[in-house]
């Protein structure tokens, strides 16, 4: 983000048909004495812990039990991995992290500044010249020009990463589950949680992690040529919106959950035994698995027209799903016992003989 004064005093340039001088600056940081790709490297492992911390305190004091998605009991019932297990390996993640990321930091070049103005002053006057050349009457005020050079260029580019990183991760994850050795060796780990939770959202093997999310993210980083600013926020967001993705909960008025199609309950089905092989689309959006045709079919109605999953259809169909298991455990075993019984009536006879 630019720190171009955006009211009306100080933009008089705009006005002026001589280009603004270009005069770089080292650019001061956000917080003094850290270098701001420093803080891009930190800012997303402080997040992760905070985050998922603050689920960790509504679980462990069970403060939002209407929204969670399946019951306390069953968490360490269903999961084959330890709460310790999950904290080694997510800790082992943010240290191959945060070195690539450090490494990618060393080669970045010094933020500078002094160059905002003389950007300006040129979109304005090539979004004169396109208003122009279609004979529309140019409106668009010095003020928006300015919010526009300041926001909207970081704005496509966070986009552009959103997609990208989408685009990553279905294609990968997708693999993962077509490729029985990449599943047994990588992924598997992952989805020994059938019940996610907050802080086991980047419990991976190491390999995976790499691949999936450092890489990945880092790719789209380098694409979009992010400032340090830029990747602090896409950094966080995306840390912060896997966490939301697994933290068992759906709550009201969670920003994560309202704005985008891909959420708890979503990649909920995914952890699931019946929902292995569907939603394999995250962070952000489900449009890959729409292409692919690879959505989890069983609630077509309540997906239908983009419409999102609420908790409380959620949890119907989890229970419908388990009332009908145990019947059909129940008439297996009915079944049994009856060709017991027939063998039994069976050997009456042959001793009868």
């Amino acid at each position: 983000m630019n720190a171009s004064i955006v009211n009306g005093t100080g933009i008089s340039y705009l006005e002026s048909s001589i280009e603004p001088t270009i005069k770089l600056t080292i650019k001061p940081t956000l917080f003094e004495g850290i270098p701001d790709g420093v803080v891009a490297i930190i800012a997303p492992v402080i997040a992760y812990w905070l985050f998922s911390g603050m689920f960790h305190l509504i679980d462990t004091f069970e403060l939002a039990e209407k929204y969670r998605i399946h019951p306390k009991e069953d968490v360490n019932k269903a999961n084959k991995a330890s709460r310790i297990e999950v904290l080694r390996e997510v800790l082992l993640q943010h240290v191959v992290q945060s070195l690539v990321a450090y490494i990618s930091y060393k080669f970045d070049p010094i933020p500078m500044t002094g160059f905002e103005e003389n950007g300006i002053w040129n979109l304005k006057k090539s979004l004169y010249s396109l208003f122009s050349r279609y004979n529309i009457p140019f409106f668009i005020n010095d003020q928006t020009i300015v919010f526009l050079y300041n926001y909207g260029t970081s704005f496509l580019k966070l986009t552009f990463c959103f997609l990208f990183v989408d685009t990553w991760q279905f294609f990968l994850h997708r693999l993962m589950h077509l490729s029985s050795t990449l599943y047994s060796k990588f992924h598997s780990v992952h989805h020994r949680l059938y019940i996610p939770y907050a802080y086991g959202a980047l419990y991976n093997a190491p390999v995976e992690g790499f691949l999936l999310d450092t890489l990945g993210t880092g790719i789209a980083m380098n694409l979009a040529f992010l400032s340090p600013r830029e990747q602090i926020i896409l950094f966080v967001f995306a840390t912060m919106k896997t966490i939301d993705d697994h933290c068992g909960y759906v709550l009201p008025l969670d920003p994560f959950q309202l704005f985008f199609p891909n959420n708890a309950v979503y990649h909920d089905i995914h952890h699931q035994p019946f929902g292995l092989k569907t939603n394999f689309a995250q962070p952000f959006f489900t449009f890959w698995d729409e292409i692919f045709d690879t959505k989890f079919k069983a609630m077509d109605k309540e997906f239908e027209h983009g419409k999102k999953v609420n908790i409380h259809e959620y949890k119907q169909f989890l229970s419908n799903r388990e009332t009908e298991r145990l019947e059909k455990i129940k008439k297996f075993k009915a079944s049994l016992e009856s060709v017991d019984d027939e063998k039994k009536v069976d050997d009456e006879k042959k001793k009868d003989m």
